[in-house]
């Protein structure tokens, strides 16, 4: 997924400590409707977990058949499987703007010279990176409530056991992503190198995070794995707040010391030409 983006320059002048952050709500503006205009980064940004989320319901056999194969004081029992492939697919909603997106797009700007460009004007180059992590965010905020609705309507979705827990795990996930992709953000030039890194890095996760395998039918080996992710712990958590009882605090760990870890290098490694 590729961004473009429409800048403007100005005679170089000494910012005040505000003064660099003027005009960021018009840059925000341009920038999301460049962005909107880019129909690939809407789909997948948008779309794309709501139409898995039918598909693999309508498209697959039983999947909305309540599970009745497994031990009676199983968390699973009763519980449909297309439910137990919800957060999973929440996972993957956050990961596939965090980590196919941004480092696409900061690497296309790094490599056009608009970040070097935005240095001589007015304007703070930061002001761009924030504003694409904005429209980053709040599109997989928007992703995911539309994933939730579709699946309340079509397959009538439990309500969490945990709602805090669901939440919490959400908002780590959401945060430790986010790090990892701006980890890799910070360390490649060239667009066509961003591509390849994050799918090396995406689709791997999506793995271990259960997309193939979700809930009760993930290895074990596999489930031990990818709790140490980012996107596994996440789903992970998100499976136990919404399905069981207990507090998945080694998940909880996991993804807080991924955002410790990986934040600080990615402000420290991050090159703006």
């Amino acid at each position: 997924m590729t961004t473009t983006t429409a800048t403007t320059t100005a005679p170089a002048r000494v910012r005040s400590s505000g003064a660099g952050w003027r005009g960021f709500g018009r840059l925000l503006r341009t920038e999301t409707a460049v962005w909107l205009r880019d129909s690939t980064s809407v789909f997948f940004g948008i779309l794309f977990p709501t139409v898995l989320l039918v598909g693999v319901g309508f498209g697959i056999p039983g999947m909305r058949e309540p599970m009745t194969d497994v031990p009676p004081d199983s968390i699973w029992y009763g519980v449909t499987p297309i439910a137990t492939y919800l957060p999973t697919v929440l996972a993957m909603a956050i990961g596939t703007l965090a980590i196919l997106s941004l480092p696409v797009t900061f690497s296309t700007f790094r490599d056009k010279g608009v970040l070097r460009r935005l240095s001589t004007t007015p304007m703070r180059p930061q002001a761009i990176i924030v504003a694409h992590l904005v429209i980053s965010i709040v599109t997989t905020f928007v992703g995911v409530a539309l994933a939730l609705v579709v699946a309340q309507v079509a397959f009538g979705i439990v309500r969490p056991e945990q709602l805090a827990v669901v939440l919490g795990a959400f908002v780590l996930g959401l945060l430790s992503l986010f790090s990892l992709g701006m980890f890799l953000s910070a360390l490649v030039n060239k667009p066509s190198t961003a591509n390849a890194v994050a799918s090396l890095v995406y689709f791997p996760l999506l793995f271990l995070a259960g997309l193939w395998t979700p809930g009760p039918i993930m290895p074990d080996i596999v489930r031990q794995i990818g709790q140490f992710t980012p996107m596994g712990a996440a789903a992970q958590a998100m499976d136990e707040g919404w399905f069981g009882t207990e507090f998945p605090m080694l998940q909880y760990v996991v993804m807080a010391a991924w955002t410790v870890v990986l934040m600080p290098l990615a402000v420290r490694l991050f090159r703006w030409t």
